[in-house]
């Protein structure tokens, strides 16, 4: 089978497409013939050797995919050969097979496309944990999304709507405020200009937002803290800037503001319960079709590196597939 595989750390360009040998389950194994895979902001991360979880040399990236289940291990009960599934393993996905577990693998609707099975699970649980659990967002109440274009961006904006606040959706341009308005938020709000505070204030009559979802860091960030309402909560999901922003103290006082990480990968470890109610309400959500994710662009394995370069470059707008195989 043809894998794409992390020899050295460095730019997509160090990345290999090479043949390895097709994969076998162990007893409570599933393997997953690819059909699309996922590419994350985190991708771009660990293949530099900047991610705070790094597999050892060498590996394949990927930790979301959509496929046909190829080949269960001996004490796989759950799964058999041919289900259509998502999988989340934690690296692998950019290859023709992935090995999975069970507690990594769901079935997916008829309905659900596998491009679609392979971008849902890490936008949509980050998100929707994020704004049920640590911000424990309330209908009424205004959330701003910093960086609204992106993947989680896009699904923190729909989950919003849903909960019932009001939504502002922020980016650095016209292009991706353009792209944000499928997702149907209450106003847009442009931050190219190095304006966030001002435009923020004019928006909630001088107040804040209660919420804010941060995914971007540096910069933006450090306005966010100046932009938020009496008992607001700035909620920590990302550093796509590149800068790990501090958050004043004195601030925190002021605005009597909570700072709130957002780390999905503990949070399924030490919440699992939670972690699988939250995600059978999302897929709850998309049967119903309340949720509509986007499928931004799509790349042929072999055009890797135009892929990740939508990433390293800060032109991400929705999801961006690798197409593994052609769904027919």
């Amino acid at each position: 089978m043809k894998a794409l595989v992390c020899h050295s750390y460095g730019p997509p360009e160090n990345l290999v497409l090479e043949e390895v040998p097709d994969l076998v389950p162990e007893s409570g194994q599933i393997v997953v013939d690819v059909f699309a895979a996922s590419l994350n902001f985190p991708d771009t991360l660990q293949i530099q050797g900047k991610y705070q979880f790094q597999p050892p040399m060498p590996f394949t990236p990927g930790s979301e995919v959509g496929g046909v289940v190829r080949a269960v291990g001996s004490a796989v009960t759950d799964f058999k050969v041919g289900d259509r599934v998502m999988a989340t393993p934690s690296i692998g996905g950019m290859a023709e097979q992935v090995v999975a577990t069970s507690a990594g693998l769901r079935k997916i609707p008829d309905s659900m496309d596998f491009k679609t099975a392979a971008g849902f699970a890490m936008v949509y649980t980050t998100s929707y944990h994020a704004l049920k659990q640590r911000a424990q967002l309330k209908p009424g109440e205004t959330l701003l999304v910093l960086g609204a274009s992106g993947g989680v961006g896009m699904a923190a904006v729909e989950l919003g709507k849903l909960m019932g606040a009001r939504v502002i959706a922020a980016a650095s341009s016209e292009e991706k405020l353009e792209f944000v308005q499928q997702a149907d938020p209450d106003e847009l709000l442009n931050y190219g200009d190095g304006d966030l505070k001002e435009k923020v204030k004019a928006l909630t009559d001088g107040k804040g937002a209660d919420v804010i979802y941060d995914p971007v860091g540096g910069n933006l960030f450090d306005q966010a803290t100046r932009s938020i309402n009496w008992n607001g909560r700035i909620l920590v999901v990302g550093f796509t800037s590149g800068r790990i922003p501090e958050y004043k103290a004195n601030l925190a006082l002021l605005k009597g503001a909570s700072m709130v990480g957002v780390f999905l990968g503990r949070f399924r470890k030490e919440e699992p319960q939670a972690y699988e109610e939250n995600f059978a309400e999302l897929l709850e959500m998309f049967n119903a079709g309340k949720l509509k994710p986007i499928i931004s662009q799509t790349f042929a394995l072999e055009d890797y590196v135009s892929a990740f370069s939508v990433f390293t470059e800060r032109r991400a707008m929705g999801k961006v597939i690798l197409e593994i195989r052609k769904e027919t």
